[in-house]
């Protein structure tokens, strides 16, 4: 199980002496912990799954992207160096995520038969969206995929 692999991987970062990866994964746990107990109640230790660890590792790495964000427009760079080093820690428990151009490709056939089903220049954004995000099977940040999207539909 997930939540195991980062337990152990805390323990080897540990005696690797790798204090910003053991705090980073600490934060982590902590965060999967509060989710679990949040979701189940006090059967959390045991209706945890993969997929709840794997969400909130999203979360983390997305507000983790927040945060070099508004640290790079206040010229902060010593914390945008932190927050990429800990955003790359978490990125190592995450799915492998599609480029620009496999997602293009898996979204092609949602716009087409969209284009068939209504009037031209009529799309229903929110029915494509969703089910390009289950198309792309969270592999892909939702914003990419929404860029994309509004990308595909406008230039065709």
């Amino acid at each position: 199980m997930l939540v195991d692999e980062l337990k152990r991987s805390v323990i080897a970062s540990l005696k690797q002496g790798s204090t910003r990866r053991v705090e980073t994964l600490r934060f982590l746990l902590a965060a999967v912990q509060y989710t679990a107990i949040a979701k189940y109640g006090s059967d959390a230790d045991t209706k945890l799954t993969d997929q709840d660890v794997l969400d909130s590792i999203k979360k983390q790495a997305k507000a983790h992207r927040e945060s070099i964000s508004a640290f790079q427009k206040a010229g902060r760079e010593k914390l945008v160096t932190k927050e990429q080093e800990e955003l790359a820690i978490l990125e190592e428990y995450l799915p492998k995520q599609l480029s620009d151009k496999e997602i293009e490709t898996l979204l092609a056939p949602l716009i087409t038969s969209e284009k068939k089903d209504l009037p031209a220049g009529r799309q229903d954004f929110g029915k494509l969206m969703g089910q390009a995000m289950t198309a792309v099977k969270g592999q892909a940040d939702g914003g990419r995929v929404s860029a994309i999207l509004k990308q595909m539909l406008s230039s065709s």
